[in-house]
């Protein structure tokens, strides 16, 4: 499928249950992205980022997205909404499991791996939703520390104090 395709096959609710679970997560206090899973316009599951809120570093919106949907043995053909382009972790979970399409919120504030993913296969089509950029610019002004940590991006502490 290529990107005109999604815009066409992509649903529009499957992604708003994506920006409701990234408000959902800002509200409880973590990292606001969400991901919604869909499969011929059926909605499997919805996610968000649980980093804080477990204490998991795993816990990523994309990740939780795929927790909830289970083992549904194949994901041929599944779209996965996403309101932030995705982590590296994030995007080897999309290709590990052969999800061919992903529909991203926006790239502004994180630039993701979506040249990566485009070079193994998957389409992207980026909506540049301002709700979704708004959410995690919020985020990242009251919160910069736990964003570094999101993505990996705290420097190590002098001195060994990190471990």
């Amino acid at each position: 499928m290529d990107e005109d395709e999604l815009r066409t096959r992509y649903s529009r609710p499957a992604f708003e249950a994506a920006v409701a679970a990234a408000a959902a997560s800002l509200q409880d206090g973590g990292v606001p992205i969400g991901a919604a899973l869909e499969k011929d316009g059926r909605l499997l599951a919805t996610g968000h980022n649980q980093r804080v809120q477990h204490g998991d570093p795993t816990a990523h919106g994309e990740i939780d997205c795929l927790r909830q949907a289970g083992r549904i043995g194949s994901y041929a053909g599944t779209i996965l909404h996403t309101t932030l382009a995705p982590c590296a972790m994030c995007a080897g979970a999309i290709v590990q499991f052969g999800i061919t399409s992903v529909v991203a919120g926006e790239n502004r504030t994180f630039d993701g791996e979506l040249d990566w993913l485009r070079s193994r296969g998957v389409t992207v089509l980026m909506l540049g939703d301002d709700r979704c950029t708004e959410l995690m610019r919020q985020f990242q002004q009251r919160f910069p520390r736990v964003w570094a940590e999101d993505i990996g991006a705290l420097p190590a502490e002098p001195d060994g104090a990190d471990r």
